[in-house]
């Protein structure tokens, strides 16, 4: 019997679960993409993102994946247009991220076999992400939410993949994970400005490494769900 060929969704997801974390890398100005791709590597990051609302993504996604082939998965976050999304994959992006439903991403994902994380919020979004082919779902603000609402999520959806977004911080995401979530993500989490100029790079790692510590811990003895 032949091995199974893992496809690139497939190593996305399982990198994603497996570290527990997505750490985004936003900047207001274009910056030593590799560094902070490095430093996050370090931390422990298999899949990282870089907002397309930062100066030269593109740049910087094409930078990293090919300074890190089968090592790192770079995604491109806040993808709102196909055109867009092309792009992404054209410059080496391994995974697409959107902030909200936007079906024709979605379709783009969908025809080049890319996985999609898609941005929701109400259980109606959820649904239409899931319906369109999403890999998973960003709970996306996810502060205004709180841990147990992905628990209310899974109750209707228990086939659903969680990774809140937008508010996740050391103290509070066990209790995300414990609730429902399989891993978390987010850019001022991981992206201090004030903390690297003082500390360097190595906050970003240690910042990294921090949170998969706290998330393999939490999923070591997960409580049923109801």
């Amino acid at each position: 019997m032949e091995k199974h060929q893992q496809t690139l969704l497939e190593t996305v997801v399982e990198q994603t679960k497996g570290t527990g974390v997505v750490p985004c890398i936003k900047l207001k100005q274009k910056g030593d993409w590799l560094a902070y791709a490095q430093a996050m590597y370090d931390g422990g990051a298999r899949v990282i993102e870089i907002t397309m609302t930062t100066p030269g993504a593109l740049e910087g996604i094409r930078a990293i994946s090919s300074a890190f082939p089968g090592k790192l998965w770079v995604a491109a976050g806040t993808v709102l247009d196909a055109a867009t999304a092309r792009q992404v994959i054209e410059h080496g992006g391994s995974l697409l991220v959107s902030p909200a439903v936007v079906p024709d991403v979605l379709e783009v994902a969908r025809q080049s076999r890319v996985p999609m994380y898609c941005g929701a919020f109400t259980a109606t979004e959820c649904l239409a992400a899931m319906r369109a082919g999403a890999t998973m779902i960003k709970v996306f603000p996810a502060q205004l939410g709180g841990p147990k609402y992905m628990t209310n999520l899974k109750m209707v959806f228990p086939q659903i993949d969680l990774i809140p977004s937008g508010g996740v911080h050391p103290e509070n995401a066990a209790d995300f994970i414990r609730c429902g979530a399989c891993a978390v993500s987010g850019a001022r989490t991981f992206m201090d400005p004030e903390k690297i100029s003082q500390e360097g790079m190595s906050w970003i790692t240690r910042r990294v490494a921090l949170f998969i510590e706290i998330i393999r811990n939490a999923k070591k003895d997960l409580p049923p769900l109801p």
